[in-house]
Order: structure tokens, then C-alpha cells, then sequence
């Protein structure tokens, strides 16, 4: 797929409850990477701590790069809040996640779309599970 590509919460959701083209579509890229708020949201859904352990060790095993949220990208996301949020419903943790993807130019790997895909300054790779 690519070197680096900053994959959004609800693929590796889809990776973690089986589904084959997420775990192909993760195993592909040379440097995963998330967003720290994606890694907040994946623990966020856990239901025990042999959960959290399966993900900390998925996490680790695949190298995935976790990117901290700096002040440029909290004021990124704010203004893409003030842009889109009465328009396109954009939710924090979305916003945080696009401007992550923008501030470090990486392309987003999203099976939610239509979070995304009026903003035109993001590179969004369509995932369909």
C-alpha cells in the first residue's frame, strides 16, 4: 500500500474483530502509524483488561508510530471544528485525527468517509471492509 500512512480508529476496529481486508490493508503498510486520540478511542471500546493487553500487543508487535497531539494540530482541529462542524457534523475526535494526518502530510486510511472526504487539503484512502 504505502511507507507511511496514518490509519483511523475504525480500521484496526475492523482488524480486531477479524475482518480480513483491514488485516490486509494494516499488514501492508511499512510504518503504521495512529494518531494518539485513535489509540484513546481503541481503549475507550475495550471491555477487560485481556483486551487491553491483545491491543497493546498488537500495537507493539506491528511498530505502529503513535503521534503525539501538538499545539498546532489542537489549533488545526479547532479551526477545522469552526469550518465544519455545523456543515458536516466534524466531531473532535475526528478533527484531531484529520489535523494529525495534515500537520505530519500523511494520507488517512478511513473506512468513514464521509467524516472526511470534504476536506480537501487531507489525502483520504477510502477503506471498505
Amino acid at each position: 500500500m504505502s511507507d507511511r500512512i496514518l490509519i483511523d480508529t475504525d480500521v484496526i476496529i475492523w482488524h480486531m474483530r477479524g475482518n480480513e481486508h483491514a488485516r490486509a490493508a494494516i499488514y501492508q503498510i511499512e510504518n503504521p502509524t495512529i494518531s494518539i486520540i485513535t489509540q484513546m478511542e481503541l481503549v475507550q471500546g475495550l471491555r477487560n483488561k485481556q483486551e487491553q493487553v491483545l491491543l497493546h500487543r498488537f500495537l507493539e508487535q506491528l511498530g505502529f508510530e503513535v503521534l503525539p497531539v501538538s499545539d498546532v494540530i489542537s489549533h488545526r482541529a479547532l479551526f477545522l471544528m469552526e469550518e465544519w462542524r455545523l456543515s458536516h457534523q466534524m466531531l473532535v475526535a475526528d478533527a484531531l485525527i484529520a489535523a494529525t494526518a495534515i500537520e505530519h502530510g500523511l494520507p488517512l486510511l478511513s473506512g468513514n468517509e464521509k467524516h472526511y472526504r470534504f476536506l480537501k487539503m487531507l489525502q483520504l484512502n477510502g477503506f471498505k471492509p
